[in-house]
């Protein structure tokens, strides 16, 4: 059965959208590229004598991450600005963002079912739960591999999530709504 000729979207303004949802991609992509490579900055920085870029980065970094330094990845025998699972997690968000265009198209606003969100918090449950409980000790990897799992889930949420946001304010402006 044909749609209805009020569904209809002109193909100039079909195109205009699929360019705002890459433009949107690749901003939030080059945004959490840098969130990932700051994490790396702050050793590095630390480890070359540059306190004053890596001691900011470390102080903000506290306030997201317990940084506990056995539970860190180190370079130049400097920890990364988070522990290896929040390291993970935002490094996975980096590599959700990356190959987010492979298997989805990007101007698809529709979320996935939450539930394959919260499938991805199992794991790293898990992990957590099995050393807390005194089961077993996780260890670097398990952190880490947990942390991906979970930021790249993250992201097939974000992303469209980005992409609807600016179409609707892009909207709004051409609609001549100015309480934006």
């Amino acid at each position: 059965m044909p749609e209805p000729a009020e569904n209809y979207t002109p193909q100039p303004r079909l195109a205009a959208m699929r360019r705002q949802a890459w433009k949107m991609w690749a901003i939030g992509l080059f945004v959490v590229f840098l969130w990932a490579a700051l994490i790396v900055l702050a050793p590095i920085a630390k480890s070359y004598g540059f306190t004053s870029i890596s001691d900011p980065l470390y102080h903000f970094y506290n306030f997201i991450c317990h940084r506990i330094p056995d539970r860190s990845f180190h370079i130049a025998g400097e920890s990364f600005g988070v522990c290896s699972r929040c390291t993970g997690v935002y490094f996975g968000l980096f590599l959700g963002f990356a190959i987010y265009p492979l298997w989805r198209r990007i101007e698809e606003i529709e979320p996935l079912a939450r539930f394959w969100l919260f499938l991805s918090l199992i794991p790293i449950g898990i992990d957590w739960s099995l050393t807390m409980f005194g089961i077993w000790e996780n260890t670097q990897l398990s952190r880490v591999a947990t942390g991906l799992i979970l930021g790249v889930a993250c992201a097939t949420y974000i992303v469209p999530a980005l992409v609807e946001i600016a179409r609707n304010l892009t909207n709004r402006r051409r609609l001549g709504n100015p309480s934006v």
